[in-house]
């Protein structure tokens, strides 16, 4: 907020600043919580607080025009007959039919199919649109089961049990009823029109010995043929992913609060969960000691902006990434071309988080036909193929640079921290020292 007006000589207040004024005259104004898309805003130790440590004498660097730095990686080797083979570490999490688009699905399907990489359904069932342009396609199970069908589930090439989400771990989706069209509807068994609340966990299990049991029966429905991932929010990581594993997972995907969601409280996004950063550590000691580290494979989420959060992820421990919000980004969402749009509905470019209104000028969280008429899947599922073919690009250079032929050989080692925070949720030491906060001098 502009400063301009202000007289000169008054203070904000840290606790109660302009901000947090004009939310309790809101909530005292209409009754009701905020509720909005995206992820966390806060600012929150991040990718940006790490730093690599390139090779000079100690280390030798690899010349990039001429020594290969592999990027494929292989999902579900645990059990499944059929381990998914991407060629980049970089995949798309789950956004649901509904949420998004049928044009946004079709072209996040397009884009990741360009380069190897795998999609993901989200809530709400599987597409024809998203199924016909994805090579490599994950089914995601909720506990809301909307749109669970066992002939889609079979047609999968991975399967996501979701229990819990970066943006609300312990809290259910949302999705108004102006976005519940005919189709939606149809697919989620819902009254068109309704607003509707996921569940916020599994009517069928209270516990990771029915997960158990839960994974037991997709593995018999799909014949064992394709991986089980298993997704939990970063919270208490470290117990939920020995869990996971106990109950037969192929695959962890791990969601920190940095990550998006189409809509969910405010209060919600920003004080429930853990930093994605801060949450990869313990994930990886859980399977260390289990002896699954790399047996089980480890796919992190949750506010992946760039090639060197891929890269630091992956030096972190992490097999792979998944992007959501970037990848909506990449496809047109808060494109300044739609500026004028964007001023319409109070918003503007590069701040739009309403997904849930469905009014979204560039056609990707809406069902409005004559928005989602505005995204053209064959153009947005090239711009997400360049978006993705970057990310690997710059993840190579700075493994390279590391002296590594491989992303998955980046190491702890690698990396130093910028601040006392950073290095002791990372577990790296901070940048000129040997200190590694936590854990002694």
């Amino acid at each position: 907020m502009s400063d301009i007006n202000v007289k000169p000589g008054l203070r904000e207040s840290a606790t109660f600043d302009r901000h947090t004024i004009a939310e309790i005259q809101r909530a005292a104004d209409t009754g009701i919580y905020d509720i909005r898309g995206f992820g966390a805003k806060r600012r929150l130790p991040h990718f940006d607080d790490l730093l690599f440590l390139g090779a000079s004498m100690s280390r030798y660097p690899l010349e990039g025009y001429r020594e290969k730095c592999n990027t494929q990686v292989t999902l579900g080797t645990r059990f499944a007959k059929k381990p998914i083979v991407i060629e980049t570490p970089v995949t798309i999490a789950g956004m649901s039919f509904g949420a998004l688009s049928a044009n946004a699905k079709e072209a996040l399907g397009r884009g990741a199919s360009a380069v190897g990489t795998s999609t993901t359904t989200g809530d709400g069932g599987m597409t024809p649109e998203e199924r016909g342009q994805s090579s490599k396609l994950v089914y995601q199970y909720l506990p809301s089961r909307y749109g669970m069908n066992p002939d889609d589930l079979r047609k999968a090439d991975a399967i996501e049990v979701v229990l819990g989400q970066g943006a609300k771990p312990g809290g259910g989706g949302m999705l108004l009823g102006q976005k519940i069209t005919d189709r939606v509807a149809m697919m989620r068994t819902l009254p068109k029109g309704v607003d509707q609340r996921s569940a916020c966990r599994h009517p069928d299990w209270t516990g990771p010995d029915d997960l158990a049991i839960k994974i037991q029966e997709l593995r018999e429905i799909t014949d064992w043929q394709v991986p089980i991932y298993i997704k939990i929010g970063a919270t208490r990581t470290y117990y939920d992913v020995k869990l996971a594993v106990k109950a037969g997972a192929d695959v962890i995907v791990l969601d920190g609060m940095q990550g998006g969601t189409a809509a969910t409280q405010d209060v919600f996004i920003e004080h429930v969960g853990i930093p994605t950063m801060a949450a990869i550590p313990q994930a990886v000691q859980a399977l260390q000691e289990m002896g699954m580290h790399r047996k089980v494979q480890l796919i992190v989420s949750g506010g992946i902006r760039n090639g060197a959060d891929v890269a630091k992820c992956m030096a972190l421990g992490a097999d792979a990434v998944a992007i959501g919000t970037a990848a909506l980004v990449a496809l047109g969402c808060n494109h300044p071309k739609w500026q004028a749009d964007y001023e319409k509905i109070g918003s503007a470019a590069g701040y739009y988080d309403d997904y849930h209104e469905g009014k979204d000028p560039a056609g990707i969280s809406t069902q409005d036909p004559e928005l989602m008429s505005r995204l053209d899947p064959e153009e947005a599922g090239r711009r997400l193929a360049n978006y993705l073919r970057v990310l690997t690009l710059e993840a190579q250079t700075l493994a390279r640079a590391c002296g590594k032929n491989d992303l998955r050989n980046l190491e702890p080692e690698d990396l130093v921290a910028l601040t006392v925070e950073a290095a002791a949720m990372a577990r790296v030491p901070l940048a000129g020292t040997q200190w590694i906060p936590g854990q002694g001098f």
